[in-house]
């Protein structure tokens, strides 16, 4: 049982970070092509990005806790 709440654990982690990472380079570059398009709307769309980036990033959050989780239960 130990060994695999470890692997469960290090996937959970691993697949968040990997999630979060391509969450957000896609809100970045999509907030980048707003204001590239319309400059004028630069504090709305910053302002948006950055709402979203703390959102995409409670994910890889929520999974060290649960990797937490999966040692305790080990």
């Amino acid at each position: 049982m130990g060994a695999m709440a470890y692997l469960a654990a290090a996937i959970v982690v691993g697949l968040g970070a990997i999630g979060a990472g391509i969450g957000n380079a896609l809100i970045v570059s999509k907030t980048i092509e707003g204001i590239s398009r319309q400059p004028e709307s630069r504090n709305v769309l910053q302002t948006t990005m950055f709402i979203g980036m703390g959102i995409v990033e409670v994910v890889p959050i929520i999974g060290v806790v649960l990797a937490f989780l999966f040692f305790a239960g080990a």
